[in-house]
């Protein structure tokens, strides 16, 4: 059945390839999305005249324009990504991620139970509010062990914090005021769009401008990744048959150091795109030193997604890797601005 989506943070990296996904399969989308450095409606140049898609210029920070934006699409579906994500900028400038990832969820889950509570009977048992959250909010894992929906939070990063705060929030309002919320936690996501200031994209981006690769500490850190259309697929699975109340965590089942996965990287551009001088690209790393709050590694236990709801990922060990440098050496106009900007 095709719904009126409400994606917030649909100009972001998870948003506008969750935007793609649900205009591709029919239903009609609104973009929130107030258009920080992260966001860019470039990324959605092949689905933007489409005629079941629209975007709306919204800082979630602020309630009175938020609460006209609800009220006018009148959603069946919202589905809450808008946040600042970066670790490293929230070490740098916490005071931005409190306000939009606590403050800002805080009102689109009052300017949401207001609209609910307006609906008729029939549409409020439709109506369903994901708020889409991050596995750091558990904190850090030892050598084995993975994170359930049970697992208690403890995060370590500004970043973190603000997040576990902004699920709590999203918990109070099921419980407290009925309003039907379900959270999701994820893994490390990758692939198109992503901006260059995660580690994926900037190991592809040091490579091709031959500059030195930053690996914090040892690079024996371990983070679970997951490839973003995966990630959008089970998204909307839990949308359509996830129960409110729920929390359902997404993760990919792929295990990586980061050393491990960086050279994995440098070894397919080693593939596609030889340097020219017929070196390793990974001859180009260099150890940096660790950040604060460094959490050692993260691990998704998908079993109830998986077995509830029916969702696995679909991209394996490589293949997710190797479309997503495929899709960087393809880009480059799209990624190329970003690089230009921080110089």
């Amino acid at each position: 059945m095709k719904q009126r989506v409400l994606i917030t943070g649909g100009a972001g990296f998870i948003g506008t390839n969750l935007v793609r996904h649900m205009v591709s399969r029919g239903h009609e989308v609104l973009n929130v999305d107030c258009l920080t450095y992260a966001g860019n409606l470039n990324s959605l140049k092949d689905v933007e005249s489409s005629a079941n898609y629209a975007f709306s210029r919204v800082d979630i920070r602020h309630s009175e324009a938020l609460h006209k934006v609800v009220s006018g699409f009148a959603p069946d579906w919202v589905m809450h990504l808008a946040a600042e994500s970066h670790v490293d900028r929230s070490i740098d400038g916490p005071r931005q991620f409190v306000e939009t990832n606590v403050l800002g969820t805080f009102n689109l889950l009052q300017v949401s139970l207001q609209y609910f509570r307006s609906k008729s009977n029939p549409s409020q048992s439709a109506f369903r509010f994901l708020h889409v959250s991050t596995d750091e909010v558990y904190g850090s894992l030892g050598a084995t062990g993975l994170f359930t929906e049970d697992s208690r939070y403890m995060p370590h990063s500004p970043y973190a914090a603000t997040k576990a705060a902004s699920d709590h929030l999203a918990r109070a309002w099921q419980d407290t005021y009925g309003l039907p919320v379900i959270v999701s936690n994820c893994s490390n996501n990758y692939g198109p769009y992503q901006f260059p200031e995660k580690l994926i994209p900037v190991v592809i981006m040091k490579c091709l401008r031959s500059e030195k690769i930053p690996v914090y500490g040892k690079g024996e850190n371990v983070r679970d990744w997951l490839y973003v259309e995966d990630h959008c697929e089970a998204l909307s699975l839990i949308l359509e048959k996830g129960t409110p109340g729920e929390t359902y965590n997404v993760g990919g089942n792929n295990e990586k150091r980061n050393i491990d996965l960086v050279r994995l990287i440098c070894s397919i551009l080693d593939e596609l795109k030889p340097r020219p001088d017929g070196k390793c690209y990974s001859e180009q790393i260099m150890f940096v030193p660790d950040r604060p709050g460094h959490d050692w590694r993260y691990a998704i236990d998908a079993t109830k997604v998986s077995e509830q709801l029916g969702w696995k990922p679909k991209n394996d060990d490589e293949a997710g890797f190797r479309k997503t440098v495929m899709w960087y050496l393809e880009n480059q106009a799209w990624w190329q601005p970003f690089v230009s900007a921080q110089k």
